[in-house]
């Protein structure tokens, strides 16, 4: 997910997406303490698009 294509969607899209991707957070920080996550480079991934997404929200307000 890029910065830009955060950028055309509004408070209420990106509210949504940020819901969506702190459980996705969530689910993989659950899944390395119990040893079921193989690729971790999917954890940083999904934190980096929360940090995109609240930076996209506080860009708009």
């Amino acid at each position: 997910m890029k910065y830009t294509d955060l950028q055309n969607k509004d408070i209420a899209e990106l509210n949504k997406l940020l819901k969506e991707k702190k459980l996705e957070v969530f689910t993989l920080k659950v899944k390395l303490k119990t040893m079921q996550l193989t690729n971790t480079a999917e954890l940083k991934a999904a934190k980096k698009d929360v940090a995109r997404i609240l930076t996209a929200i506080n860009a708009k307000g």
